[in-house]
């Protein structure tokens, strides 16, 4: 009898649904078939149901966060059942020991994340049994059965399963260890939160946080631009004044002395330029593509795109949403004709059929079975719904990967772009550009949306004679550099190598693609937001003060730079090809750890903040649990706390107590060690860096028990 383990009960649920089954409390019993002739009991997994112990389960030191305890390096990486999953875990335990289960199928999702799910849970429970591995792209029946018809076998899939592995402990060296390292350095310059690290969160942020700065350092310069309406033998159009290629006039009266001198003169068309372009219908859907698309669409942020196409997945009607190829191979572009064939009879595809091409097997655009990774792209399956059962949400998504395949089978888009040359008294040159669509092809599927819409020019002939109709001077400004939108964020993490000046490792990580993977993208962005290093207003990303301040701290350092991320995707890959070794890899990333430390601490004490980020950084509000005591509060006994802004007695509300103390004195931020000092002993050490009118300067703080406030004392 086998044992098929899922990642996900729906998953499970639609695994067992193709056979005679009966559902049991936390699996299901499948009865005797032809695949399975002395059945099967099919269970599963809740997600990760496993995860790397906390510190202190090694080293109950750890517990404490101290610099002294740095590096946290563990000998032996652990994984213990989540608490909150551990009845689900049970059950498994129990059917695992089960004498009548001989062989276990591994059936999570066809991906590194699946292969490290199901095992971490066979580790747990020391199964012994052998194990076969269930590799499958949709969850249609048809899919299912041919899938368990073909299984891998444990060995095909291991190298895979150690990459996860390891980049899971690695990332726990790393998130651990550097998280904790830059949050008390910060706390010591006087921020109080959590700075949490990781290694694709951070340069991430480091490139969000580079944009920011290039919109706060922008410095907006006025122009204006001339422009005309010309009329040609009846024929109208616009044009824009332009000289040795530049349109852009940098003093308001050099372009009204422009305009003034083109007021209904005569005008000549000098030049005809036409140029033609063939576009290709676009490429079929991988996971970053189309949360691109549907965040610029619909502005759906990038997790509920994942989470939508999961649900289409696990319904069978969409193909494994986590892939990152945009290729299929020839055994699923032969279904396309049949699937097609189904999605023609859904009344809001109708008009696109019959299609130019019935079929794209030959097509290497879309068809190359070297381009498909581990899985083939995002396509609809043999299972067409009705959109109308399904939510608003998932018909959207629904109807982007449909007309994808469908743009496929059309003839590409031809449009012919058009610039006409004008001169204006033989002296003032405008240029009028515009495009005319020479064949729809796939456009008829995809409209272009308003930004590619160009305008219309008539036709027009070199030598053509009429007269400048009106003129007038626009005033506009050059423009900072755009916010990412959510969607932009994802495509920025793709192409991260693009940010790199060593071209070999652009290479690598353009190969690797990019920052993160396919299925942990949104996950980062959610994580960053959840954080509070980005906000996200209008579908515009902001990074808060909170992420100036990290990545400023982390500066130059490789936790910053994609570069780091590339050495590390290279060897990743190299261990689930089998070509290099996961001890070697933990080794190094041991060593980059414990360098990271001993130079950051050294590096802390030159760190310094801009006023600006020091006055918007908010402390974290820890709701569990009470504000740490700083000290006993000199005018009525209480306790001073941390209040985000300043430092504040916590009798306010009862009494209404009025002391505080500003968290940045004349520009200088002032510490938790030092209040505590402050409210301990009466005075401070001498601080440097006061701000003065003139310049710095260095002194005490010292509290002044007749005047009730606080005062400086120079030495």
């Amino acid at each position: 009898m086998k044992l098929i383990i899922a990642e996900k009960p729906d998953q499970g649920t639609t695994l067992a649904s193709i056979f005679k089954h009966k559902k049991q409390n936390g699996y299901i019993e499948i009865f005797p078939n032809d695949i399975f002739q002395k059945g099967a009991y099919v269970t599963w997994a809740i997600g990760h149901l496993c995860q790397l112990v906390n510190p202190e389960k090694y080293v109950p030191e750890w517990k404490k966060w101290s610099l002294s305890t740095l590096p946290m390096i563990p000998e032996q990486f652990q994984y213990e059942v989540t608490k909150d999953k551990i009845k689900q875990f049970n059950i498994i335990k129990s059917l695992i020991s089960n004498p009548d289960i001989t062989e276990v199928i591994h059936a999570g999702d066809a991906g590194r994340e699946g292969e490290l799910i199901v095992r971490n849970i066979l580790r747990l429970t020391k199964a012994r049994l052998p194990m076969k591995r269930l590799w499958i792209s949709s969850l249609t029946p048809k899919s299912i059965r041919e899938g368990f018809q073909s299984l891998l076998s444990e060995s095909d899939t291991r190298n895979l399963y150690y990459e996860a592995y390891t980049r899971a402990c690695a990332d726990w060296v790393v998130g651990m260890n550097a998280s904790r390292l830059y949050s008390l350095l910060l706390q010591q310059k006087g921020f109080s939160d959590v700075f949490s690290v990781g290694r694709v969160q951070t340069p991430t942020l480091a490139l969000i946080v580079k944009r920011e700065r290039e919109i706060e350092d922008f410095v907006s310069e006025p122009f204006w631009e001339v422009l005309a309406d010309f009329k040609m033998d009846g024929k109208k159009y616009k044009g824009k004044w332009e000289q040795d290629g530049e349109s852009r006039i940098k003093h308001q009266e050099m372009a009204e002395k422009i305009a003034r001198f083109c007021e209904e003169k005569p005008a000549e068309v000098i030049d005809v330029q036409a140029e033609r372009k063939d576009y290709l219908p676009p490429l079929l859907y991988n996971l970053s593509a189309l949360q691109a698309d549907a965040n610029r669409l619909y502005k759906f942020p990038p997790k509920k795109t994942l989470d939508t196409l999961q649900k289409l997945y696990q319904k069978g009607i969409l193909s494994y949403p986590r892939s990152d190829s945009r290729h299929v191979t020839e055994g699923e572009a032969e279904m396309f004709p049949e699937i097609l064939k189904k999605i023609a009879h859904i009344p809001q595809y109708a008009d696109f059929f019959p299609l130019p091409n019935e079929s794209i097997l030959t097509n290497k655009r879309f068809v190359n079975e070297k381009k498909v990774t581990d899985h083939y792209a995002i396509i609809p399956t043999e299972q067409v719904p009705n959109p109308t059962s399904l939510s608003a949400d998932e018909q959207k998504l629904y109807d982007i990967v449909v007309k994808s395949l469908i743009a496929a089978h059309y003839e590409k888009s031809i449009a012919e772009y058009t610039t006409v040359t004008t001169l204006v008294d033989g002296r003032a040159t405008f240029l009028s550009k515009g495009k005319v669509q020479l064949q729809e092809g796939w456009r008829k599927v995809i409209p272009p949306n308003e930004k590619e819409r160009d305008p219309v020019l008539p036709s027009l002939e070199k030598g053509e004679q009429g007269s400048v109709q009106k003129v007038t001077v626009k005033e506009s400004k050059t423009q900072p550099p755009k916010r990412y939108t959510e969607g932009q964020l994802i495509t920025l993490m793709k192409t991260a190598g693009k940010h790199m000046e060593d071209k070999e490792l652009e290479k690598v990580l353009m190969k690797t693609e990019g920052l993160g993977t396919e299925a942990t993208r949104a996950g980062i962005i959610t994580m960053l937001k959840d954080r509070k290093y980005i906000e996200i207003k209008k579908n515009l990303v902001y990074a808060t003060a909170k992420a100036k301040i990290l990545i400023t701290a982390v500066g130059n350092e490789i936790l910053a730079s994609p570069e780091m991320t590339a050495k590390w995707e290279q060897r990743l890959k190299e261990i689930s090809e089998g070509a290099a070794s996961p001890k070697h890899f933990m080794e190094l990333t041991n060593k980059m750890i414990s360098h990271l430390i001993s130079i950051t601490v050294i590096e802390s004490n030159n760190w310094s903040f801009d006023d600006e980020i020091i006055e918007s950084f908010v402390p974290r509000q820890f709701k569990k649990s009470a504000p740490a005591k700083l000290g006993t509060c000199k005018l009525c006994g209480g306790n001073v706390i941390d209040k985000g802004s300043f430092y504040g007695c916590s009798n306010y509300q009862k009494n209404g107590c009025q002391f505080t103390i500003s968290k940045k004195i004349k520009g200088k931020a002032i510490t938790q060690k030092q209040l505590k000092k402050l409210l301990l002993e009466g005075s401070t050490e001498v601080i440097e860096g006061f701000k003065g009118k003139e310049k710095e300067f260095s002194a005490q703080i010292k509290w002044d028990e007749q005047q009730k406030k606080i005062q400086f004392v120079f030495s």
